[in-house]
């Protein structure tokens, strides 16, 4: 067999072809595209699992999520995986783990013990982290296998020089990988994580944390961190930031900051949490300098993957050749969840990852064993889906177990005269969390995850000083979760305001109080007095006659709220009066557990004020109808929005 050879124009052809794939070869030798996957505020959501109903939750998990990062590494193994904050606390999870490093156990916390399993490659500590203070923090982070940062938390060195102070957990981590360009070739890129948190820690945990740390603007800390990282080598930086994303202009000291980081020179793709959103999505339309169809802020990829779980946060980054370094020349992100609807009904995309779940089996089956152990029982069901339009049981138990608590704890103090109220948020009220967040314990016995349900967070009890004029102040704030009703308007109006979490809702049994619709709020989200002349809180009573401005109060709250969480006016920690060390769910079950059997129940504590004619909606759950009994004026209207039912509200009539 004879081999036909080139002839000369063929030649021709075939250098000319070569010629021509030249060029796109070197830029693929040239180009890199850099994967960054992003988990945040997972809450301890690790497992599939509901605790508080003790039921399978495919709706949320890392387990869930997991599927998700194999396939993403899988489609570009030029990949880093990171976490943004608020991972080990919430949940019954969160509050077992803790419970077991309080009594001396070995074993790596399971929420970094799965993420050392997945190959995390750095991670930020979250406002959640400090919940527990400092030691218990650094126990549960010891077994990590990852950068763990905190780039803008210093220890106090006592030295009174606080350019020398050192962080508490290191600013920022250098990572060199070797990545793959599309001919094939493999190139050394040093990818920069800087980790910054919200510095209102130090509000939120003041007793945990004062006279040890001390936090700095998250902007003026990347400010001078980032040139640092540059001379360091970083050819890439990402912002590990957990804070939410505000359309208003920077402040300083701002708590949700993320998105003026877009602006820092030298930021390359932000990580973004806290506020447990997703970005790039519809809750941001309209955002300043946003594009939520790359998912970039101010031209820098930004991405926020909701929380529990929820969403793999992606951004992906081309990097171009430049010198001896590298250069982002493009980039873009994605929120992908774990859930997707399918003829409007929630479908999982992914089953469960088997690995992951038979790891996480021993701290699965003991948070189980924990969240089951009986504490008392109650005669009838105790709910929150009414807990925005009326006193509820469910708020009234736990104000009960607060002043029970508090009483006893006062005996003998200057402060035991005075009365005690004790303020109560229904936590678990539906909104952007979805339609199955309710407190729902049913009749029967009542376990500790029945507990944990009616209060979600860790907060330990403490004790403030209010007079009666900053009682009245303290409820004009709470009821910024209502809209301004407009008597005079035929068309429905929403009763609820969404975009307050209802943690910011504050009931205080033990006065009476009527809420005024037609007025506007009073405060802003920041406490700022907007609306001088409205006064929403009428006829406030204790005791059968009107608060006195000057009479003075103890009211029992948790230590978020006592120092300036949710930004009360006249809450700042200035005037705790005691500090417990006890949390509020520990004193639920004390209290539950002296009584032995709960009779729900409230004392009609505050009630609205009537509005002939008005057409009131009001969203709660399904599973309100069958309760109708229990909430005089509320009727079925038809469905709402993402599987919420809206309810007329008759205020025709004053009701207590």
């Amino acid at each position: 067999m004879s081999i036909r050879r080139p002839t000369s124009a063929r030649r021709l052809l075939i250098a000319a072809f070569i010629a021509l794939l030249a060029p796109a070869a070197a830029a693929a030798q040239e180009r890199v595209t850099l994967q960054v996957l992003a988990t945040s505020d997972l809450h301890m959501y690790l497992k599939d699992y509901d605790y508080y109903a003790d039921r399978p939750d495919s709706d949320v998990g890392l387990v869930r999520v997991t599927p998700l990062i194999r396939q993403a590494r899988a489609a570009n193994p030029n990949t880093i995986l990171v976490d943004n904050g608020d991972t080990i606390q919430g949940g019954p999870m969160g509050d077992w783990a803790v419970q077991e490093l309080r009594d001396g156990s070995n074993r790596p916390h399971p929420a970094v013990d799965a993420m050392n399993a997945l190959d995390f490659d750095g991670a930020v500590l979250g406002n959640h982290e400090f919940n527990f203070g400092l030691d218990l923090l650094e126990r549960s982070y010891a077994g990590a296998k990852f950068p763990v940062l905190a780039g803008n938390v210093f220890r106090l060195d006592g030295d009174q020089n606080p350019a020398n102070d050192p962080t508490l957990y290191p600013a920022y981590a250098i990572l060199e990988r070797e990545l793959v360009d599309g001919a094939g070739g493999r190139h050394k890129v040093r990818i920069g994580l800087l980790g910054l948190l919200t510095p209102q820690i130090m509000t939120w945990d003041k007793d945990k944390l004062e006279g040890k740390v001390e936090t700095r603007d998250i902007v003026d800390t990347a400010r001078k961190l980032v040139p640092e990282m540059k001379a360091k080598g970083a050819d890439v930086i990402v912002a590990l930031s957990h804070a939410g994303l505000s359309p208003a202009p920077r402040q300083g000291g701002d708590e949700n900051a993320s998105a003026y980081l877009a602006a820092v020179d030298g930021i390359d793709a932000i990580v973004s949490g806290h506020s447990h959103r997703v970005f790039p999505g519809p809750d941001y339309k309209g955002f300043p300098n946003a594009d939520l169809d790359r998912g970039t802020i101010n031209g820098r990829p930004t991405v926020m993957p909701g929380s529990f779980g929820s969403h793999l946060g992606v951004i992906t980054l081309t990097l171009e050749k430049r010198g001896d370094g590298w250069a982002v020349v493009d980039g873009r992100s994605e929120a992908r969840p774990i859930v997707t609807r399918v003829d409007n009904r929630p479908t999982p995309v992914a089953d469960a990852d088997p690995e992951l779940t038979e790891r996480l089996t021993p701290a699965h089956e003991g948070t189980l064993a924990y969240v089951r152990q009986p504490v008392g029982r109650t005669t009838g069901q105790i709910h929150s889906y009414f807990s925005l339009i009326q006193d509820t049981p469910a708020v009234d138990l736990v104000a009960k177990a607060q002043r029970a608590y508090m009483r006893k704890a006062l005996q003998g103090r200057p402060e035991a005269s005075l009365p005690i109220l004790s303020a109560v948020a229904p936590f678990k009220s539906g909104g952007r969390p979805g339609v199955e967040y309710y407190t729902d314990i049913p009749e029967g016995p009542i376990a500790i995850r029945n507990v944990a349900d009616l209060y979600v967070y860790p907060n330990q009890l403490t004790a403030v000083r209010m007079t009666g004029a900053q009682v009245r102040e303290w409820l004009e704030m709470s009821t910024r979760v209502f809209n301004r009703i407009d008597p005079a308007r035929t068309t429905p109006q929403m009763l609820v305001d969404r975009r307050v979490p209802s943690y910011n809702f504050d009931v205080l049994d033990g006065v009476t109080y009527t809420i005024d619709l037609t007025q506007p709020s009073r405060y802003d989200r920041n406490g700022r007095v907007v609306a001088p002349e409205a006064r929403r809180i009428k006829d406030l009573m204790f005791d059968g006659r009107p608060v006195r401005d000057d009479q003075l109060f103890i009211v029992v709250t948790n230590n978020y709220r006592a120092n300036g969480g949710g930004s009360f006016p006249g809450l700042d920690g200035s005037n705790v009066v005691y500090q417990a060390p006890d949390t509020a769910q520990q004193a639920i079950i004390d209290h539950i557990r002296t009584v032995g059997t709960v009779k729900p129940a409230s004392d009609s504590t505050w009630r609205f004020a009537p509005i002939p004619g008005a057409t009131i909606i009001f969203d709660s759950s399904p599973k309100a109808e069958a309760l109708l009994a229990e909430a005089p004026g509320l009727s079925v209207v038809g469905p709402g929005e993402n599987g919420f039912v809206n309810y007329r509200l008759d205020l025709s009539e004053a009701r207590r």
